[in-house]
């Protein structure tokens, strides 16, 4: 018989390798299977972010712990984070409405509750780390009523200078 280390085909039940020209193992009779190699398949990016997280930062409902001012930096920030265990995502900012494909506007990063505390520690010690609550209104309008008398201000304007153009060539 042939040498059964160096078969090409092995028991699925308890491991023991055979030659080609068998069909059944000899220890347990169950039919063979070819070995190939014992390479590991490739690990997905996915695969590599899952294996980084620590199991005890990902309990509870998401909470903002940051702001980003763009998904460029939001992603870095979620790469400092997962460095150290701590699963996030990115959220887009109530307020900016522009499509998805684009990378522009403010993200919040959330992570779970179990990591909250974790992931403030760590970004406090840097510029990274913004203020708790998410701004309610947009940067550089201000209040709502602010913003209200503004628009009829600039409906009164306009209306202004159709009534001089109509008195001009009317």
């Amino acid at each position: 018989m042939n040498d059964t280390a160096a078969g090409p085909l092995a028991c699925p039940r308890c491991a023991l390798a055979h030659p080609i020209d068998e069909r059944f193992c000899r220890n347990c009779g169950m039919p063979l299977v070819y070995a190939g190699t014992r390479e590991e398949e490739p690990i997905t990016e996915a695969h590599e972010r899952a294996r980084k997280v620590r199991p005890q930062y990902a309990h509870g409902d998401l909470r903002r712990v940051t702001g980003a001012r763009s998904m460029a930096d939001g992603e870095m920030i979620q790469s400092i984070l997962l460095d150290h265990g701590i699963p996030s995502m990115l959220r887009r900012t109530r307020g900016f409405d522009v499509p998805d494909f684009l990378a522009a506007g403010p993200r919040d990063v959330l992570v779970p509750e179990s990591g909250y505390d974790a992931a403030r520690d760590l970004l406090g010690g840097s510029d990274l780390l913004s203020a708790e609550s998410p701004p309610e209104r947009l940067p550089g309008i201000g209040s709502p009523a602010r913003l209200a008398l503004g628009l009829i201000a600039a409906v009164g304007v306009a209306a202004l200078i159709v009534y001089l153009f109509y008195l001009a060539f009317g």
